[in-house]
């Protein structure tokens, strides 16, 4: 994986050149994570008193991928080493747009298959939530569709619409 590895220290590069501030405590080498599904990338703190270091694993979906890809995933991940960057807040954000401006990346909080490039496994795809089941505001008309049985479904007499009005199941 020394290819992930020379990618990985040129993402440090691009985001120290910009005077991003990434931990100096990431290890070394990626990590590769042969079980993500739903994830391309994940970047952990390991905190061990008062010591913190963090590890970048990347999905082994990126490694099909091009070289583009797979640096703005590590990217994404390296930014959540900033100072207040572990979610995707608003500075998480600053530093992303920064990394999008000068390298032409396209880092987002959340990904597509699709957009990086790889070939998406069918048995991975959920299919479309059907519409089970619909109640009607007696009220103002309004239809609420649910896919799934809930409480509201099982007892709509319980519940009232945004106006005020009485739910009847109709289908």
């Amino acid at each position: 994986m020394e290819y992930i590895d020379n990618l990985y220290k040129s993402v440090l590069q691009e985001a120290r050149a910009l005077e991003i501030p990434v931990s100096n405590k990431i290890k070394d080498k990626i990590t590769i994570n042969r079980r993500a599904k739903s994830r391309f990338g994940c970047c952990k703190k390991i905190t061990k008193g008062r010591q913190e270091s963090f590890e970048i694993e990347l999905s082994y979906r990126l490694l099909d991928c091009g070289e583009k890809a797979i640096k703005q995933t590590l990217a994404h991940e390296v930014l959540h080493t900033c100072p207040n960057c572990d979610n995707h807040g608003a500075l998480w954000k600053k530093y992303a747009a920064c990394m999008n401006k000068n390298y032409g990346y396209h880092i987002k909080r959340t990904d597509t298959a699709e957009n990086l490039g790889i070939q998406e496994d069918p048995q991975l795809k959920r299919p479309p939530l059907k519409e089970t089941y619909i109640l009607l505001c007696k009220n103002c008309g309004s239809r609420i569709s649910r896919s799934r049985m809930s409480s509201v479904v099982k007892h709509p007499s319980r519940y009232r619409c945004r106006c005020g009005g009485k739910l009847e199941r109709v289908q």
